[in-house]
């Protein structure tokens, strides 16, 4: 079984052509910006929405392990409690509650990437395995690939390239395509505000460019106070450069995530931060041009 998280179909963003991207749950980072909060852990976890909620409190009756409550008018909720039931999901007029994540059989997931398989051919398209970060659920992850490797689909892998060197080996031929997270080239500052393991990133696009350049491309969201700054992206752009990979995207920052934060009730660091205009990036298609980089701004 795999947690999932959502499956988009008729993606555009996410690789080549008309695609099928599925979003694993569990992810070792845990960046400030994170447009998918919900899918940091591996279990399901509860979402509440205070703009649908009318404070009926049925939730709170329903819940066998007393993990809701009203305290003085407010819903709170004790997720050391919870032993997802989801009976106050199921007892929820408004829909104010809800899980994010759900188990799937691996011939599950197949028959559904399989569904749009003409779209895939017409468009040079096919499936995204993205998360989250997939390698968290990694012994999944690999019978997934041979299953539909089977069907002969172009597969890409969103990744943040924050896990062993072997893991990716073991994978690195099933994968036609891997769209990797370059977040910043400073594997201590990396480390400070997202948590990720900077030496393995830097480690694992260093052997993917050595022995399938072509399989990769730079993915950088820019954020601001953190990497916005020329300096940084000049050496993102140089070291796609110095290791022959032909593509970075730059992925403006967006608040987006916003809602989700405050659904698992979370602090949203960005909450003050306006989306990132395009244009304040155009400048670098011209200084990856000079570099011999195709630089895209978006995925």
């Amino acid at each position: 079984m795999i947690s999932i998280s959502n499956i988009e179909r008729f993606a555009t963003h996410d690789g080549p052509g008309i695609r099928t991207t599925i979003f694993f749950k569990g992810c070792p980072l845990h960046c400030p910006w994170c447009s998918n909060p919900e899918t940091w852990s591996v279990i399901p976890v509860l979402m509440h929405d205070l703009k649908k909620c009318t404070s009926c409190r049925r939730c709170e009756k329903v819940c066998p392990a007393q993990a809701i409550a009203f305290k003085e008018g407010r819903w709170t909720y004790d997720q050391k409690k919870c032993t997802q039931c989801k009976a106050c999901e199921e007892d929820c007029l408004n829909e104010a509650i809800s899980f994010c994540g759900q188990p799937y059989e691996i011939e599950e997931l197949v028959k559904i990437a399989l569904k749009d398989q003409d779209f895939y051919i017409e468009s040079h398209g096919g499936i995204t395995l993205s998360g989250g970060e997939v390698f968290m659920q990694f012994e999944e992850l690999k019978q997934l690939l041979k299953q539909l490797k089977k069907h002969d689909l172009h597969i890409a892998l969103e990744t943040s390239g924050s896990y062993s060197n072997q893991k990716l080996q073991e994978v690195v031929n099933d994968v036609d395509l891997f769209l990797m997270d370059l977040k910043h080239i400073d594997p201590v500052k990396l480390n400070q505000v997202t948590g990720g393991n900077g030496k393995r990133v830097l480690e694992n696009f260093k052997y993917l460019a050595k022995e399938h350049p072509e399989k990769v491309i730079i993915r950088t969201p820019v954020i601001p106070r953190f990497n916005e700054d020329k300096e940084t992206i000049e050496a993102i752009l140089d070291f796609a450069k110095d290791n022959h990979i032909a593509e970075v995207d730059l992925l403006p920052f967006h608040p987006l995530g916003k809602s989700k934060w405050i659904q698992l009730g979370k602090r949203y660091p960005y909450e003050n931060e306006k989306m990132m205009e395009k244009e304040k990036l155009l400048p670098y298609i011209e200084l990856g041009k000079q570099k011999g980089i195709k630089v895209r701004i978006g995925g």
